[in-house]
């Protein structure tokens, strides 16, 4: 290079600067370069400016000398900076095309300067009116979030502005935007450990599922990915919380019944490949929706309107369950993420099985054990969501099963692998013909195949986890009743603990059922139900849990109280003389007489004062006086009978005249005698247990069936 060559407008200094071999000199020359453009920019100088551009290009650029070429081109990027949307907007000639390639190329590059250089240059091309870059964002998104994550404050804020221009221009035209093929970018940075980046990608996000509704469906799994885990964010992450939380809603909003309906080929008319949510970046570069024959999706760059979510047309794209349930069963079965997550997770199955319950029910197996689990969980509110599922999957339509088979399944194999749906002939108890009995499944219309096997499941974990029984399973089973039908609930664990083997948790389970009955508001109306036992109905269900409660000698009376069935009551207590009295036994029999005294059995109390329709009444709660040692529940029933009248003393005339009734005789359609059998029968097989257990039995690992 010809050092007395007129470089003009250039100095000598700024000419030497550039062709040395120095980094900092050529940095320097390069400021000034930008310094001195400036001025002929404010000057409106373009004579001038175009003589330093094409001096930088021919003397340096383009110079052999490697220092001069370096020189020149920190001197156009100089020029560039001075100019900012000017170089392009001056040119006609500028090649968009041939320009993203190498723009793809260079954003990946850590350099801060290079990335500055990026930056500045998309915003250039974002402003110019004539040139449409959303057709170009999906090579540059995942570049841009990358540049997000800069160490320099001033290039991540450059990056937000670039960022945010963009998103303004998708929701001014969303119909040009190719949603699908930046879908799988924004799952991948709203997983971030950098807030900003991640907080960006989830706003972001959040603009793509309502503005492209179901378009974003086949990308479901991904989406929920990316976003449960932050529901369940505190108070430092409260922002990307409130966004993720909207995402969460409105992808779930997407979900409608139509995606039930069988797989079926898509009208020509709206024919688009279905994307495949699992492609890879890299694979999204080319074919971004690739259908199964590897063609790219033309919807979105032909213009074609799709993504208003109101639209009444059939939606182009279906919703694929499996991923999405693969995903919320790992969420679920994760004991260390948030309480919000699960309970999320927890309402996306719920509406689910609302929406698309034929679909569902494939995966209800699966989902089946884990479902269960959660019943352990700490809160109570998972807890109530985790039953809202399990009342849905019992009781939905689409549930019933042509040919259920075992109901049990391979997962109740055990000490219930013999268990199935109740059988035609298997007990008769109502002398009345034609009743619908314990023959017959519990089942009603409402419940369905899965329900039995529900109530099996339950009974086996309350069984194997005792701890739960003991701290919620009176919560659990009295939200049921609420959520399903409590005769069905009772009906059916009545009759599964009729043939549990372990005799024990069969008495804890049934004197815990026993106490939900009598105390429970929300089984208010199944005791008024069981407390006359008008209907055929109510008979076959006192049959049906007295069969059981004879597990437990005390719950049985209590049962006999409720149902007004005084005289087997006393019958019952009379045996109570052959049983083995021990210390648990005299403490139901004390909380039994603290029972008659709450506000359930008021009725009782009040029958106290019809002495002579009512004897065996007041027999039974004698007898259980005489059980009872000098304590204070013997007190406080002695009490309660010392209060009831002479019966000479409440006679009227009418009542002198007219012969004494029985206030509710003994029901003719129950076999009172063969009940009592079965009692004498349980309860001799409950002593061989516990003397087997006390080592007074040969055959100390024997099974007690009933």
């Amino acid at each position: 290079m010809n050092p007395e060559k007129d470089f003009a407008p250039l100095t000598p200094n700024i000419v030497r600067a550039l062709n040395d071999k120095l980094y900092e000199k050529r940095k320097v020359a390069a400021l000034e370069i930008e310094k001195l453009v400036r001025e002929f920019v404010a000057q409106n100088n373009t004579v001038q400016i175009k003589h330093v551009i094409q001096t930088l290009s021919q003397e340096f650029a383009l110079s052999q000398h490697p220092h001069s070429r370096k020189g020149g081109l920190i001197g156009l990027a100089a020029c560039s900076i001075a100019l900012g949307k000017d170089i392009v907007t001056e040119s006609n000639k500028f090649d968009l095309v041939g320009f993203i390639p190498l723009l793809r190329e260079r954003i990946y590059s850590n350099n801060q300067y290079a990335r500055q250089f990026i930056i500045s240059w998309i915003l250039v091309l974002e402003s110019v009116p004539d040139i449409n870059l959303l057709d170009y964002l999906p090579e540059i998104l995942d570049g841009l979030f990358q540049i997000l994550g800069d160490n320099g404050k001033e290039i991540r804020k450059m990056c937000e502005v670039v960022l945010g221009e963009f998103l303004k221009e998708i929701k001014k035209n969303p119909s040009s935007v190719k949603f699908a093929e930046m879908a799988n970018i924004l799952v991948i940075h709203c997983q971030t450990t950098d807030d900003l980046i991640q907080l960006t990608a989830m706003c972001w996000m959040r603009e793509f599922i309502q503005l492209a509704g179901r378009v974003m469906l086949p990308y479901s799994s991904g989406i929920l990915t990316a976003v449960l885990p932050c529901l369940a964010y505190d108070d430092r992450k409260k922002s990307i919380k409130e966004v993720a939380n909207v995402c969460n809603q409105s992808l779930m909003k997407l979900v409608t019944p139509e995606d039930d309906e069988p797989d079926e080929p898509k009208p020509v008319v709206q024919k688009q490949a279905e994307p495949n949510p699992d492609d890879s970046l890299a694979k999204q570069e080319g074919t971004a929706s690739g259908g199964p024959d590897g063609s790219c999706d033309s919807s979105f760059s032909t213009g074609i309107s799709i993504f208003t979510p109101a639209s009444t047309e059939r939606a182009p794209v279906t919703l694929h369950l499996d991923g999405i349930v693969q995903v919320l069963n790992c969420h679920l079965s994760d004991m260390g993420i948030g309480m919000m997550t699960r309970i999320a997770v927890l309402k996306w199955l719920y509406h689910l099985y609302i929406k698309t319950p034929r679909k569902m029910f494939r995966h209800t197996d699966s989902l089946f054990p884990i479902l269960l689990q959660t019943l352990s969980d700490e809160s109570d509110e998972v807890i109530l969501k985790d039953l809202e599922v399990l009342a849905e999957i019992a009781s939905s339509p689409a549930g019933q099963m042509d040919d259920p088979g075992p109901l049990d399944g391979p997962d109740l194999r055990g000490s219930h692998s013999e268990l199935q749906a109740p059988t035609p002939g298997r007990a008769g108890l109502l002398k009345t013909p034609g009743t619908k009995g314990l023959e017959c499944s519990p089942s009603t219309p409402t419940m369905n195949s899965y329900f039995y096997k529900f109530m099996i499941n339950l009974l086996k974990r309350f069984s194997s986890e005792r701890k739960l029984l003991e701290v919620r399973g009176g919560f659990i089973i009295r939200q049921l009743c609420l959520l399903l039908n409590a005769e069905n609930i009772f009906h059916s664990m009545a009759d599964i603990l009729l043939r549990e083997e372990d005799l024990k948790f069969a008495s804890t389970m049934v004197h815990t059922l026993n106490t939900i009955l009598l105390t429970s508001t929300e089984l208010f109306q199944l005791r008024n139900q069981l407390k006359d036992l008008k209907t055929p109905e109510s008979q076959n269900l006192f049959c049906c849990l007295y069969r059981s409660w004879c597990h437990n000698p005390v719950t049985t009376v209590s049962l006999c109280f409720l149902t007004q069935n005084y005289r087997h009551a006393y019958d019952l207590i009379q045996k109570f003389g052959d049983l083995e009295v021990t210390v648990d036994f005299l403490t139901e029999v004390d909380k039994l007489v603290q029972l008659i005294e709450c506000p359930i059995f008021t009725y009782l109390r009040l029958q106290l004062l019809d002495v002579k329709n009512n004897p065996y009444l007041i027999k039974a709660l004698y007898g259980l006086l005489m059980l009872l040692p000098q304590s204070s529940a013997f007190q406080l029933l002695s009490h309660r009978l010392q209060c009831v009248p002479n019966p000479e003393l409440l006679q009227t005339g009418d009542g002198l005249k007219a012969a004494p009734k029985s206030q509710k005789a003994d029901s003719p359609s129950i076999d009172y005698a063969e009940l009592l059998q079965h009692f004498e029968r349980v309860q001799k097989k409950h002593l061989e247990v516990r003397h087997q257990r006390s080592g007074r039995a040969d055959h100390l690992d024997r099974r007690v069936v009933l």
